[in-house]
């Protein structure tokens, strides 16, 4: 469109030539959504660019094929980490054990969940390529007729014919054919063919051609032209309407509204003393009430969380803190909690309740709650705890529990210790009167286990006998001599000196030991196996007391009383001289009959799922975890609120200043490379325009020349 002979330009050359639900496609403003999403999918055109999402109850990659969402899956029933893939769309997602591995699509670049094609629109391409099929391509091929040249300019195909050639250069160009020549015998139509160019009428007055434009069209012949094609061919305060220069303000606002223009655009603003949207309808501003008091609330003093009532802050219901630097819910995570509650919905509760099965006993250790089966229960604690079935009646007296010495009987089940006869003490402490006599009087020696005077049936005939420390001392009264052991006789009067006795007889060293004769004097030591010295010598031990407490006293000696105590499988320590019987390590059972490898454990409860996993942030953010908890950021160069949706910087022209334009989604001068040589480049509503510098003329897209004379 446009004057030929001047210049004529295509509909469009950037998209922010067409309304915002159009793109400029090969220089004309149509619908960019055909061919552009997948199979189940829908398209809007948002700024002049196609955007495909699922349709409701679909989940895939909307610019290729979208599926029928699966139900969610089980409890019992694997998670597939790819379903619904996290990867974003141009991505697919591979299962890695049960971890998500996200890459881009083939001919796709960039990291997920930013994978995009080469190009959706051709702004995205350098000024000599467009954007086809989402690659960068020359729009020439095709294009033009035969013998037509192409250029492309702004990303999109000029055909025209070239030097000395006419014709239409989209069909065919030829060569223009020489002017006929005039002959006497045939008069010639001045207005065949017409020589006053397009939008024009031609009518012959005499032999010569008038020149007039046609209705609608402004200008004089051969330079008619509609008064408009884009808003700049008209002044700034009116708007191209239909090829006319007209005040787009008519119909634009709403009621109570004022319109102004500016750069061919309407603005509506409310009328003085209204207010609402201008575009809409605007509703007359209430008048301010007389003498209002200052509301203590505004600006709230109130911290976060906080609600404010006549200056006072408290916090809101299930809130917490101090209202005026802010509250918090009683927790966000379990530490925030006892070690026996557990924070669900921001609350400190039991987390037991539907946890366990029936008949199962729930525990909870540090905020977790662990299930078990009672005390004489069976099963699977997270499902069904059932009564164990009874075992055959054990004898309680097999072992014994009641120790060394003593006696073990059944009585209604149960076992009744009591010790031997002739033993003394109670179970497991039983022992006879005594061992060693030590455990006696000092008159009293242990004979047979038994305190009795050791003096009868020891001294000889006439012999007298005296216990000293337990032992009976035999001697013969005064004026009496011989052996106290057999016999005393009178002294008699005259007598020869006494042959020298043995000084081991009688033997001075008591009972348990043994008498030698050194240098004529009794050395006395103790028999094997007795400990002490003698007069007191004695077994080594006749109660485990007397023993280590990691010995027990057996047959008078102190020996360990492991050895055949514990059954099969099973461990023995000795605690305080007894035997404790313990399963070992994975069994259970009686550890004194016999342990068993102990039974496989129920599967553990699953583990929460990893925060990010699946992402609870909006598209173009990134989830990090931070103490157990999801926190979004938007991605580099994006902006906005990343639970909810982060976008780049601009989408549309519309987003920049008027001196720039959106290219990859930055707002960018669009002049560097636009125009040619001796041109200079200005930015006008987004768009850059080309011209040639003062004194130079030519095509400002190509190259200027300097003017000549």
């Amino acid at each position: 469109m446009g004057n030929p002979y001047e210049g004529c330009r295509p509909e469009c050359v950037l998209s922010s030539d067409c309304p915002t639900n159009k793109a400029c496609m090969r220089n004309k403003c149509g619908d960019p959504c055909p061919g552009v999403c997948g199979k189940n999918a829908e398209c809007a055109v948002i700024n002049h660019v196609p955007t495909c999402t699922c349709l409701p109850g679909h989940v895939g990659d909307p610019f290729g094929r979208c599926v029928p969402a699966l139900p969610p899956p089980t409890e019992k029933t694997a998670v597939d980490p790819c379903s619904p893939t996290p990867c974003g769309p141009y991505s697919q997602c591979r299962n890695v054990n049960d971890q998500a591995v996200c890459s881009c699509l083939p001919e796709y670049t960039g990291t997920p969940p930013n994978c995009k094609p080469e190009c959706v629109v051709s702004s995205e391409c350098p000024q000599n390529r467009a954007c086809h099929k989402f690659k960068c391509a020359n729009p020439c091929a095709g294009t033009c007729g035969l013998g037509a040249r192409c250029e492309v300019i702004n990303h999109n195909p000029i055909c025209s014919c070239p030097e000395r050639m006419t014709g239409d250069p989209f069909t065919r160009c030829h060569e223009i054919p020489p002017p006929p020549t005039r002959t006497e015998t045939r008069p010639i139509d001045p207005c065949r063919p017409s020589p006053c160019g397009p939008n024009s009428e031609c009518r012959a007055v005499g032999d010569q051609p008038s020149c007039s434009c046609k209705a609608n069209f402004v200008g004089s012949p051969p330079n008619c032209r509609p008064e408009c094609v884009v808003n700049t061919d008209c002044s700034s305060s009116l708007a191209c309407i239909t090829e006319k220069c007209r005040d787009p303000c008519p119909g634009s606002c709403g009621f109570n509204a004022e319109c102004r223009v500016q750069n061919h655009i309407p603005v509506c603003t409310c009328q003085s003393g209204f207010t609402g949207d201008a575009f809409t309808e605007c509703s007359r501003i209430p008048p301010p009430k007389p003498e209002a008091k200052p509301n203590p609330c505004d600006p709230s003093p109130c911290g976060q969380n906080a609600q404010c009532r006549d200056g006072i802050c408290s916090c809101l219901p299930e809130y917490q803190g101090d209202p005026y630097q802010g509250c918090r819910p009683e927790c966000t995570m379990n530490t925030d909690c006892s070690p026996t509650k557990a924070c669900i919905n921001l609350h400190c509760v039991d987390p037991c309740p539907g946890t366990c099965g029936q008949n199962a006993l729930c525990d909870i250790v540090n905020h977790i709650p662990t299930c078990s089966c009672p005390q004489g229960h069976e099963g699977d604690p997270f499902t069904l705890c059932r009564p164990k079935r009874p075992e055959p009646p054990l004898n309680p007296c097999q072992p014994s529990p009641c120790g060394p010495n003593s006696a073990c009987r059944v009585n209604n089940g149960v076992a009744v210790c009591s010790c031997l006869p002739g033993l003394v003490g109670s179970p497991p402490s039983c022992r006879p009167e005594c061992v060693v006599s030590a455990e006696c009087a000092l008159t009293q020696a242990c004979l047979n286990n038994k305190c009795v005077d050791p003096c009868p049936g020891t001294c000889g005939v006439a012999a007298k006998c005296q216990v000293v420390n337990h032992n009976p001392i035999c001697s013969c009264d005064s004026g009496h001599t011989g052996d106290p052991f057999t016999r005393c006789y009178p002294i008699p009067k005259v007598s020869p000196p006494p042959t020298p006795a043995d000084p081991c007889r009688p033997s001075p060293c008591g009972p348990n030991a043994a008498c030698r004769v050194v240098k004529g004097s009794p050395a006395c030591s103790c028999l094997e196996p007795y400990v002490g010295a003698p007069p007191n010598c004695r077994p080594e031990c006749t109660i485990s007391p007397e023993c280590p407490p990691t010995k027990a006293c057996l047959n008078q000696r102190c020996r360990d009383p492991c050895p055949g105590s514990c059954g099969q499988n099973a461990l023995c320590t000795v605690i305080n001289h007894g035997a404790v019987c313990s399963c070992s390590p994975g069994h259970t059972g009686d550890p004194f009959r016999g342990c068993i490898p102990t039974p496989a454990p129920p599967p553990p409860k699953p583990t929460p799922r990893e925060p990010c996993s699946p992402s609870p942030c909006g598209a173009n953010a990134i989830c990090r975890v931070e103490n157990q908890v999801a926190v979004c950021q938007c991605l580099p160069e994006y902006r906005g609120n990343p639970y909810e949706s982060c976008r780049p910087e601009c989408l549309s022209n519309s987003e920049c200043p008027g001196d720039r334009a959106c290219i990859r989604n930055k707002c960018q001068d669009p002049c560097p490379g636009t125009c040619g040589i001796n041109a200079e480049c200005l930015t006008r509503n987004h768009v850059p325009v080309c011209t040639c510098l003062r004194g130079y003329q030519g095509d400002a897209f190509r190259v200027c020349s300097r003017v000549i004379g």
